[in-house]
Formats: structure tokens, sequence, C-alpha cells
């Protein structure tokens, strides 16, 4: 689930050191950031100003029900329903890594 990044590094991003994501909170993504499609890659994509993450399948699956009115409890049981087990602990490490970079506001639930 780990994306990778491609573009110019962000840096200085402002992360709120050991907070994790707990299973009540609403993760959504950030204004400056677009869940899209890349032709070229066949791959799902986050584009931000200068920088595009190219994002594995469970990664895009995530960030798809990141709409700010699923709960990570919710993500978490979304998925398990489509692939039977789904890692409650690498959802949360993956979607606090994302708010830490900002791609990800989470608005505690």
């Amino acid at each position: 689930m780990d994306p990778t990044q491609t573009g110019t590094p962000r840096t200085g991003t402002g992360t709120r050191p050991g907070v994790g994501v707990s299973g009540s909170d609403r993760p959504r993504l950030a204004r400056h950031v677009r869940l899209t499609f890349c032709r070229t890659r066949q791959r799902q994509t986050l584009q931000l100003p200068e920088t595009v993450v190219v994002l594995n399948g469970s990664g895009a699956d995530i960030l798809e029900l990141c709409d700010g009115r699923h709960t990570v409890a919710e993500i978490v049981a979304e998925l398990g329903a489509r692939y039977r087990t789904v890692p409650d602990d690498e959802v949360r490490r993956f979607l606090t890594r994302l708010a830490a970079r900002r791609y990800v506001e989470i608005a505690d639930g």
C-alpha cells in the first residue's frame, strides 16, 4: 500500500508526530489532491501541484472510499467485504502516512 512518488518532493509537511488514525476518523482527500486514472501508466494516481503519486491497487481502493463520509472502520469493513481480509493496522498506517504528507485530511469522528 505504499505510494510511489514521482516528481518534485515536498518538504516541511508539518506532520503531527506519533499521531495515528482512529477507527472513528473520517478521511478525505485534501483540496489540492485529485485521484485520477492515468491511461499511460494504467493505474490510479494522486495528482498534486508538481507531483504525481502512483498508487497500487489497494492504495487506490482505500482512497476511493476517502470521501469524508466513511469512517476508517467503515473503509476497512468495505474492503474486507471485497477482499475477505484487510489488515486494519495497514490501512491506518497508510492513511497516517498520507495525512503526514498532507495528501489526506482527517476529520475527528
